[in-house]
């Protein structure tokens, strides 16, 4: 083929791509299979190790498609779709920066797996719980910060200030559970850094958004237009986000305690190799975190719809006074 058939078989290529809203996720988000592929690609922790040009080239990509200009480097809808997912992993969905490196959400699974591994491995002695709650705490201030609001005008004080508490909630929890577990069976003690993590979650959420149970959050009718906003709804919206993210943590932070618990009695492999403890704890977590982190995510829709006559009255109002046939609505729960 000569270079000028070539360049007709590059622009018909063009062409011929499908114009999709690719702001929208890829998949059927009305149901539970659909966000878990959808959480699935954007925490697939391989983005990680993607290179600053590659980064760039996603971007280059996918401003070029919004924006209807010729896109050279799509060939079809699906490279289109594989450089919105890289784009999301590392870029702010509304400034467009890039985002801290351990603050992505590709980093989710690899940093979890090293800190979540370490806290159920050294939990026994104040020090290490102190510090590996530090730690967790520490990661989930950057996170914040790196996936914080671009139009929220409190930033860094809020995240310190809910850093702090987090923190404290989860070393009190911590610390008073050991001195109760020091007493039970050794498998409980095993399990009290999950109840750190819980309580952590518990404060640090509700603190991130207090601005929202306090002022509300705007709810939409079905064509995308805002038509009240209601404190209720960010209740509702902050309760399923402490849902999904303790309920990643469960199943890595209750059945490997159980396996690690029979893995250290007598003539256990663990027993026999003590020096394998760590290491197969952070492993055996981040295969755990693999699945569990998507699926934790895919627990409810982003987009939740709740009935009008469940709004305070108030809101119920001001909404039958611009539309009385409206009988549901939606609202941004977050993540």
């Amino acid at each position: 083929m000569n270079n000028n058939g070539y360049s007709k078989f590059v622009l018909k290529k063009i062409s011929s791509l499908p114009r999709v809203d690719i702001d929208k996720p890829k998949f059927d988000q009305s149901t539970y299979i659909g966000r878990a592929k959808h959480f699935f690609l954007l925490t697939n922790p391989l983005n990680i190790l993607a290179t600053g040009a590659q980064l760039e080239r996603a971007r280059g990509i996918v401003e070029n498609y919004r924006a209807g200009r010729d896109v050279p480097e799509a060939y079809t809808i699906e490279d289109v779709w594989k450089a919105k997912y890289l784009y999301d992993s590392a870029f702010h969905p509304e400034t467009g920066e890039k985002s801290i490196l351990i603050g992505r959400m590709s980093a989710q699974m690899p940093m979890n797996m090293i800190i979540t591994g370490c806290m159920m491995t050294f939990y026994k002695t104040n020090t290490a719980v102190v510090f590996w709650q530090w730690i967790n705490q520490t990661f989930n201030a950057i996170v914040n910060y790196t996936n914080r609001s671009g139009k929220s005008e409190i930033k860094t004080g809020k995240i310190i200030k809910c850093y702090c508490l987090a923190t404290g909630g989860a070393v009190a929890t911590a610390l008073s559970l050991n001195r109760v577990a020091a007493q039970a069976h050794p498998l409980i003690g095993r399990i009290v850094p999950l109840a750190a993590v819980a309580a952590a979650n518990c404060i640090n959420v509700p603190m991130m958004r207090y601005e929202e149970i306090r002022n509300g959050i705007a709810v939409m009718d079905q064509k995308n237009q805002q038509v009240s906003v209601s404190k209720r709804v960010a209740v509702l919206g902050i309760f399923a986000v402490i849902v999904s993210r303790i309920s990643m943590c469960v199943p890595p932070m209750t059945l490997i305690p159980v396996m690690v618990n029979n893995m250290t009695k007598e003539n256990g492999f663990l027993t026999r190799y003590p020096s394998l403890n760590m290491p197969f704890q952070v492993i055996t977590c981040g295969l755990f975190l693999t699945v569990t982190t998507p699926l934790g995510c895919a627990l409810y829709n982003q987009r939740q719809t709740i009935k009008v006559k469940r709004l305070e009255i108030e809101v119920q109002d001001q909404i039958y006074k611009k539309d009385p046939t409206i009988e549901e609505v939606w609202y941004n729960k977050g993540l």
